[in-house]
């Protein structure tokens, strides 16, 4: 599912069901090892779908461990992304050489609960969700999609992102731009002032991904591919 938002180069792995602990490597079981049950399988099944999609992308899996404010630290020369929720896990990796950063992210197909979309969503995007057709739960659209968002953002500077400094605005036909409101990272030599996403909704889920795309090859540029 994740992978029909994602351009060609992208490998994807996405489950249903958990799997069992005793996959992890010595060294993210540690990270864990205090953790409640479902943090600790949600925590692993992430790890499984990555290192599939990192073996099906010729990449050789090891541990993949939180680095600064908990993004993973990929492999060099890959670019990755993760998500979670109830009942689903995915993993999104490609070469860095062809992408530059992912971002993805999956969420119930549900209201959200009473309190968050005013904590999360400007009162522009409050108005112009409610302009949208009915039948979508807009509000989980719009959480989504600034989760990627931050996702994609924050490998490309390391600094943080508040939900109130991108502007996201979804389309119905199933894309969105997430529009920043503050300074933008450098990425192969111009400025990005946003990110350009897709969203779909299928088997009670909301799914948004990002993939911002690289414009100079990798040895131009002198990092790793």
């Amino acid at each position: 599912m994740i992978g029909e938002l994602l351009p060609k180069g992208v490998v994807t792995e996405e489950r249903r069901d958990d799997a069992s602990e005793d996959a992890l490597y010595p060294e993210e079981a540690a990270v864990v090892a205090r953790a409640v049950p479902k943090r600790r399988l949600e925590f692993t099944t992430v790890r499984v779908c990555a290192r599939a999609a990192l073996g099906r992308l010729g990449v050789t899996p090891g541990p993949l461990l939180p680095g600064e404010r908990g993004a993973p630290r990929w492999p060099a020369g890959v670019v990755g992304s993760m998500t979670h929720c109830a009942g689903y896990r995915a993993a999104a990796v490609a070469r860095s050489e062809l992408v530059r950063s992912l971002g993805i992210d999956a969420e119930p197909h549900d209201v959200l609960p009473d309190g968050v979309l005013g904590q999360v969503a400007l009162p522009v995007e409050q108005v112009e969700l409610g302009a949208l057709p009915g039948g979508t739960h807009w509000d989980r659209v719009l959480f989504s999609a600034k989760e990627s968002t931050y996702k994609a953002w924050f490998p490309l500077t390391g600094r943080w992102l508040g939900f109130e400094e991108a502007h996201v605005r979804i389309e119905p036909s199933g894309t969105f731009r997430s529009q920043l409101l503050v300074p933008g990272p450098r990425c192969d030599g111009r400025v990005l002032d946003g990110f350009d996403g897709r969203w779909r909704v299928h088997d009670g889920l909301v799914l948004t991904a990002i993939a911002v795309p690289a414009l100079v090859p990798s040895h131009q540029l002198g990092v790793g591919g």
